[in-house]
């Protein structure tokens, strides 16, 4: 099998260093990794960082590949409240893959993606300190640990753009425990 990771963006105001750190080195590693958003297109970053059109997937496409990720990475920013926290389509993929035994990330406010779909009840993470954010995690019974990275299993959590490295780091480590070829 591919050695393939999911990333999901908003389609707008994602965190640039958030998408494009953890990317590079999961690619260094040899991993290739697809994005996915609302629809397919540009995304526009926080930053001003643009998606390239060749990386991009829907979330419908995404869905539809699911068998072929190890893993999946929510990006957070401002667009994260917007478009992904409420986002069914996420939250199903979100699921499904999780019931598959897939590792599952998110980083900054997209902490809150993840208990919205239902995978940090009872769990140990981390997200961006926003009081919104902070009461989704209340709300999911959510171990909020304010750390930079919290691991929980095969869930890994980040708080925000300074820890996309120890992230994506936090990442490739589980990712070696989890799959024999990783």
């Amino acid at each position: 099998m591919a050695k393939k990771i999911l990333m999901l963006i908003a389609p707008d105001q994602f965190r640039d260093e958030e998408l494009l750190v953890p990317r590079q080195l999961l690619s260094e590693a040899g991993w290739t990794v697809e994005t996915a958003s609302t629809q397919t297109g540009a995304a526009t970053g926080m930053l001003g960082a643009i998606e390239p059109v060749a990386f991009d997937l829907s979330y419908a496409q995404a869905e539809a590949q699911k068998q072929a990720y190890e893993a999946v990475i929510v990006v957070g920013g401002m667009g994260s409240p917007e478009y992904l926290w409420e986002n069914a389509q996420v939250h199903q993929l979100l699921q499904t893959l999780n019931q598959q035994h897939r590792l599952i990330a998110a980083i900054c406010l997209s902490g809150a993606v993840l208990a919205k779909a239902g995978l940090l009840n009872g769990k140990q993470a981390t997200v961006w300190e926003s009081p919104d954010a902070l009461a989704v995690f209340k709300s999911h019974q959510v171990t909020y640990t304010g750390d930079p990275v919290t691991v929980d299993g095969r869930l890994v959590t980040a708080n925000g753009p300074e820890a996309a490295e120890a992230f994506a780091q936090a990442i490739l480590t589980q990712l070696k425990a989890l799959t024999p070829s990783g």
